[in-house]
């Protein structure tokens, strides 16, 4: 009965010591720069928001939040490199759809567990992916389209910037639900494949509403829909593919992690700090200017939402045939 006691109670105080630890460690925090990564290349949309977010939270947290771009493989490098670094909350990830719901189906093996080798904080933003044409494509909205492609199987083909990115499997999901074949022509990026379809070498693509809305303001696309559950306030005209396409919503987005293991008081405080500057009125505006939707959603609904983003996207990964050695 004592040796129960005693092991019960050095249990208890082992916790303790473990909570107290933590807890001064959370106190103290941050207490030198914080690394903060992209694993996507410089000068992109990913990289652009997570320069915004560093600004503010240098300001706010009164440290350094310096931002490195560490792009390769689908955004693995980066995300590799997050999942090996000390648990501490001085080196963090700006995750994006493909190194955190795609990639684990896509690649054959990763240097990583998406789930177990990270901590979510939060989601930073959803933006939709805008369908758009070559303007001598004789279609002009979802209902002409899946009409189009019908009665010409495996006519039509689209562009995307890449094998297993949103903007393929956002297709693909178009594909499953509207009970049509499109061809993919993966591309290395978005300029050079929407330039094909501008050519009209490619008919239409599903790509980022950043680069193809002003292409499709100077008359060199047609907008024929959005990929969001909705309309999207940046082109309110263009309808969403659910409007045609019932339950159809895709949304890419990019999140913030800490290695697996990070004490969730820090956790919990660098949520608290995205949330704050996600509301901060030059970077709605700025996010606004860029059709994303801000989010600053808690740790344990961004986990949530992880694990359903990675349950949806694995079948269609599959069904699409693309594999990554």
């Amino acid at each position: 009965m004592r040796k129960t006691l005693r092991l019960t109670l050095g249990l208890a105080c082992l916790a303790a010591a473990g909570f107290a630890t933590s807890a001064a460690a959370a106190d103290a925090y941050p207490a030198r720069p914080i690394r903060f990564i992209v694993p996507a290349a410089a000068g992109g949309p990913t990289e652009i928001v997570t320069r915004m977010l560093a600004e503010k939270m240098s300001d706010s947290m009164g440290v350094p939040v310096v931002v490195e771009a560490k792009p390769g493989a689908g955004g693995n490098i980066g995300a590799d490199l997050v999942a090996k670094a000390a648990p501490d909350g001085y080196t963090i990830l700006m995750g994006t759809m493909g190194t955190h719901a795609i990639n684990q189906t896509l690649y054959r093996s990763l240097p990583f567990d998406p789930i177990k080798d990270f901590a979510p904080v939060t989601q930073v933003v959803s933006y939709p992916l805008m369908v758009v044409s070559n303007p001598r494509l004789p279609v002009h909205d979802v209902a002409g389209l899946i009409a189009y492609a019908k009665a010409h199987p495996g006519a039509l083909n689209r562009a995307s910037g890449g094998s297993g990115t949103s903007m393929h499997m956002s297709g693909e999901l178009f594909n499953e639900m509207a009970g049509v074949s499109m061809q993919h022509i993966p591309y290395k990026g978005s300029l050079p494949a929407l330039t094909d379809v501008m050519g009209g070498q490619a008919d239409l693509a599903f790509d980022s509403m950043v680069v193809a809305l002003p292409l499709v303001k100077a008359g060199k696309l047609r907008a024929l829909a959005v990929t969001g559950p909705r309309r999207s306030p940046a082109a309110p005209d263009v309808p969403a593919i659910a409007e045609t396409v019932p339950g159809y919503a895709m949304t890419s987005w990019i999140g913030v992690f800490a290695p697996a293991g990070t004490p969730r008081p820090i956790v919990d405080r660098l949520q608290r700090e995205i949330a704050k500057a996600l509301t901060d009125q030059k970077i709605k505006e700025q996010l606004t200017s860029q059709a994303a939707d801000p989010v600053g959603s808690t740790p344990d609904d961004f986990a949530r939402f992880v694990r359903e983003e990675t349950q949806k996207w694995a079948p269609v990964v599959k069904a699409s045939g693309a594999s990554v050695s």
